[in-house]
């Protein structure tokens, strides 16, 4: 059951400033679905409905009785989720825009461009490489990065270029579900405690399921084709293996505070990223005495933070907050999880996330914090099984994830809702043979029950 900073679960769903509340969300993301569309970053219409859906919270807190006394509290215990998330996204992005600035990725592109692969070579290595580089660098990075790739290499072949963007979308949410930095809501996840880091490898061999089942579909229809091959040279700029090593001690760094020191991670990542601010200081240093020395800013690396995004989750952790105060939360966890199950109602949720996104439903899904089993394996399988079905089920629709969105602005016109649709049944497929493979692999027997 959901509860509240003071133990009571207030249900005020019926109050007419609390059905205006929902609507406003409503219509807020509707905007964000539509982005590609209408060209209104997502972040506006969130951070609006936010402000105005505790507007709407206070009124009804204050029409039915309850008073605003601790409501500033209340706000402030959502943001303090949001702050988490933030610090620890803020520190990745820096990280990510610092290796981007020494050509790493432009590097790997240009060596898949000029390689002569043919398509079907293309279509399962920028596959294999989505899957590879998004536990660690999150799948929205990954997608863009490949998705990169395929238009260059498809050029003139939009068929191609849709299949293979289906494939990088598929497949960057997969590689993502398995680890907790490679999407947001494994990262929320782990966050508080559900999922331990090693537990995370449990759904691997699924999140692999998910991605090659229907990229073992689709590969079919790709003509046996080879592209002409581009030749262009990417020099990787000083310190660029340097940063890399710094990321991964970084993420080192916050798996051990999370682990071993019970701390939150993201205290880990803000540590971290003092490695990086001692190098930057060293290079600045360098670059004085040394003409060939590059001068490192690592606050221009943390200005290049997809700040739109960030924005876009304070205002969605903010609004479903909102709503959870006013009860809707506590109404949607007895409809499904008491109604229909901890089984059923978190492969609902692959659904639902292909058309809300998956971050505020997992964000929902934590607040509501259903009972997911009867004892501690059970539960560990029930918390497996949602981290995957909301990482992987937004593949089923190019606006259910931030790759697929993504990936229809950069290929606007090749890639698009209704190229992404004609593979859907395939992409589903998957999505049940990762369930399937899930259970076989890590459902609870008997003798653990």
């Amino acid at each position: 059951m959901l509860t509240f900073l003071d133990g009571a679960a207030h249900d005020l769903t019926s109050n007419g400033f609390a059905l205006v509340a929902l609507a406003i969300f409503i219509i807020a993301y509707s905007l964000v679905v539509c982005e590609d569309l209408i060209h209104l970053r997502k972040s506006k219409p969130v951070i609006f409905a936010a402000g105005t859906i505790w507007i709407m919270v206070a009124i009804a807190f204050v029409q039915t009785g309850l008073g605003t006394d601790d409501l500033a509290s209340r706000v402030k215990h959502h943001v303090a989720d949001f702050a988490e998330l933030f610090l620890f996204l803020m520190v990745a992005m820096t990280y990510i825009s610092a290796i981007a600035e020494r050509n790493v990725f432009m590097w790997i592109n240009a060596w898949l461009v000029s390689a002569g692969f043919g398509l079907r070579a293309v279509f399962w290595v920028t596959g294999a490489l989505s899957f590879v580089i998004s536990p660690i660098a999150d799948n929205l990075t990954t997608a863009l990065l490949m998705g990169a790739v395929v238009t260059t290499v498809g050029r003139g072949n939009p068929a191609f270029i849709a299949m293979a963007c289906v494939n990088v979308v598929v497949a960057a949410n997969a590689g993502g579900a398995f680890s907790p930095f490679g999407d947001i809501t494994t990262l929320m996840v782990w966050q508080v405690g559900k999922v331990e880091t090693v537990e995370f490898l449990a759904i691997f061999l699924p999140s692999l399921v998910n991605w090659l089942v229907p990229a073992a579909l689709m590969t079919l229809a790709i003509p046996k084709k080879k592209p002409e091959p581009v030749t262009e040279e990417v020099v990787l700029k000083q310190g660029w293996w340097l940063v890399i090593v710094m990321f991964l001690l970084t993420i080192g760094t916050a798996v051990s505070f999370h682990a071993f020191l019970h701390l939150p991670p993201f205290l880990g990542m803000t540590t971290g990223l003092t490695y990086f601010m001692i190098y930057g200081y060293t290079r600045q240093l360098a670059a004085k005495k040394y003409e060939k020395a590059e001068p490192v800013d690592v606050l221009k690396n943390v200005a290049d933070v997809e700040w739109d995004t960030m924005l876009f989750f304070f205002g969605v952790i903010m609004c479903v907050g909102g709503l959870a105060e006013l009860g809707y939360l506590q109404q949607a966890s007895v409809a499904l999880y008491d109604q229909y199950g901890a089984t059923v109602a978190n492969c609902s949720v692959g659904f639902i996330s292909a058309v809300l996104d998956n971050v505020p439903v997992m964000f929902a899904v934590l607040k509501m914090d259903p009972q997911m089993g009867t004892n501690e394996a059970e539960n560990l399988y029930q918390w497996l099984l949602i981290t995957l079905t909301a990482g992987v089920g937004g593949s089923m629709l190019s606006v259910g994830s931030a790759a697929g969105v993504a990936l229809m602005g950069t290929a606007r016109g090749m890639y698009t809702f209704g190229a992404h649709l004609k593979w859907a049944p395939v992409v589903l497929l998957g999505y049940a043979a990762s369930i399937y493979v899930h259970y076989l692999m890590n459902a609870p027997t008997p003798a653990t029950n």
